[in-house]
């Protein structure tokens, strides 16, 4: 079976956004960029399930600027064995959206004809939370979503879903697309060797017009702002002076 994985260049988690002086979006600016965490997330389970003898081939792909090869780079010295690069533009600041970027995946798994599709639930960047579901609905397969837990056995998928009222656990019949979270693996580092390795494994590259997808955009950001300071808290004496400070504050 061929697991694919499609993953995205974002701004490293552990970097201070800021944005632009006239608001009209973030700042990318020599600004460290990385693989999303959530999709780290979604390679690593990739490559157990390969390691586990459930596949035979992990395949990544990444839709964006041709810098995005780092991160495909990332990802293959992690331990799959081929990438694919869509270019969809050079500008780092423009985002695919995610209903062309379902699309642009749509095209992929037709050439390449995965069992399963594993990716992140989100980007951290938009936090849209959307291609996984567009995707599935787009191919007409089976969906699990927010996994912390997958066992395939067969021609099926045992899913352990994080969910609002604690744990739901569901079986889907591949193929199936799984958007991970963050508590399904703790992600390897890449090792040297493998770094060296990857360097020298497939990477294909296309182009949006190649496929033929249309990826113009149907949402305007009109302004993004730093969010409040928070205000200092104040230190209360007694139980009876937090509940009239509840009180003030609306809360009770």
């Amino acid at each position: 079976m061929k697991v694919l994985v499609p993953i995205k260049r974002v701004i490293d988690y552990n970097v201070k956004v800021r944005v632009k002086a006239d608001g009209s979006g973030v700042d990318l600016a020599n600004v460290k960029m990385s693989m999303n965490p959530f999709d780290e997330i979604a390679v690593e389970e990739a490559i157990r399930l390969k390691e586990a003898g459930k596949a035979d081939e992990v395949v990544v792909v990444s839709i964006g600027v041709p810098k995005a090869q780092e991160t495909l780079r990332t990802a293959l010295a992690m331990g799959a064995d081929r990438a694919i690069l869509i270019v969809a533009g050079e500008d780092v600041h423009q985002d695919i959206e995610p209903l062309a970027v379902a699309k642009i995946l749509a095209r992929v798994i037709e050439e390449e004809e995965p069992g399963l599709v594993i990716m992140g639930k989100q980007a951290i960047d938009n936090d849209m939370n959307a291609t996984g579901q567009m995707l599935a609905g787009l191919m007409g397969w089976a969906q699990a979503t927010f996994a912390s837990k997958l066992e395939v056995e067969d021609d099926r998928a045992t899913v352990t879903r994080e969910v609002d009222g604690g744990l739901q656990t569901i079986r889907v019949k591949l193929p199936a697309v799984v958007t991970t979270d963050l508590r399904l693996n703790e992600p390897r580092y890449a090792s040297l060797p493998n770094i060296m390795k990857a360097k020298r494994k497939p990477l294909d590259q296309k182009s949006v017009a190649d496929l033929g997808i249309d990826i113009t955009p149907r949402l305007e950001v009109l302004e993004t702002r730093e969010p409040e300071a928070r205000k200092a808290g104040v230190k209360v004496e007694s139980v009876q002076e937090l509940v009239e400070k509840l009180k003030e504050a609306g809360v009770i």
